[in-house]
């Protein structure tokens, strides 16, 4: 009996194919936290950061594409942000962006209450200094989609695009599109491996004609908090990064890591580890456990 209850806590069943299914269910992180004796911080929580150092920058930088896989269907009653592209850096502007249990954001400019639609993708970048004001005259909206300009992380802006998702392989895709006088608009898309269907998430407006790409990238996984969820769960979910395309190809990799702050405005309960394999990174996530100190960082070998 203990050893069936143990099962269907990990899987369910479909009823009309018998396929098993993983569930990303178990206990609310303080009921963890609580009976390990530890404390939870704030949330967002960064349950993991991976990290690729390259040789060198890419010059005359057109696209990035990360693939992502997720090996399971994770419900929009957690808020899960899988960033493929979790901090990029072009001519020095900063962006980020993945797919959201939750996204949400402004319906317009002009009509600016906060609106919660549920599963999507999302891209946003910062001003150059972070504290300059960027408004949304740097956003390209979709039909149905959200933007929203603020400074409350930064001065940003940022375009969201609602589309229901789970589990599957997807490509996250940043590329280089039209100009706009001494400016360049960046499209992102998310494409599904499974369905072949493609979203359109919007496009940002970036200052400059060429660019240059930074010798890294990073990608995440975060369990964040929104006024619809503040206290979200963490759930049990296996998410593996591709290595990071840019122009089309891989750059020579120097070194890889894996990091999970446990302190700071985005340090995390440890509850996720990071394991290298051939050219991809996979983050496990599960449930709260005591981490090593000296061990919140650590090489991934990768073989890209």
């Amino acid at each position: 009996m203990i050893l069936r209850s143990f099962l269907l806590s990990l899987f369910f069943f479909s009823p009309l194919s018998g396929e098993v299914k993983l569930s990303p269910e178990q206990p609310s992180p303080e009921k963890m936290a609580s009976e390990l004796g530890v404390k939870l911080p704030p949330r967002p929580w960064h349950l993991a950061d991976v990290w690729w150092k390259f040789e060198k920058p890419v010059e005359n930088f057109e696209s990035l594409e990360v693939e992502v896989s997720i090996d399971r269907d994770v419900p929009d009653t957690y808020n899960l942000y899988v960033a493929p592209v979790g901090l990029a850096r072009i001519n020095g502007l900063d962006f980020y962006g993945g797919i959201q249990t939750n996204v949400n954001g402004w319906v317009s400019g002009k009509k600016r209450t906060r609106v919660h639609p549920g599963m999507g993708g999302i891209f946003s970048r910062w001003s150059r200094d972070k504290r300059t004001p960027i408004g949304l005259d740097h956003v390209r909206k979709v039909d149905g989609g959200l933007c929203e300009s603020a400074g409350y992380e930064g001065s940003f802006c940022s375009v969201r695009r609602p589309f229901k998702w789970g589990k599957g392989t997807f490509v996250f895709s940043i590329k280089k599109g039209s100009a706009k006088g001494d400016s360049t608009w960046f499209d992102c898309t998310v494409r599904s491996k499974d369905t072949g269907k493609t979203f359109d998430v919007g496009g940002l407006l970036f200052e400059g004609t060429n660019f240059s790409f930074w010798g890294n990238h990073s990608a995440f996984v975060e369990v964040y908090a929104t006024t619809k969820i503040p206290r979200s769960g963490i759930p049990k979910v296996k998410v593996t990064f591709g290595y990071p395309l840019l122009n089309g190809k891989k750059p020579k990799l120097a070194s890889a890591r894996a990091y999970h702050p446990s302190s700071g405005t985005a340090g995390s309960p440890a509850c996720a580890r990071g394991r290298g394999g051939g050219g991809k990174v996979e983050v496990e996530v599960g449930p709260i456990f005591r981490r090593d100190p000296a061990k919140t960082g650590y090489p991934l070998k990768l073989s890209p």
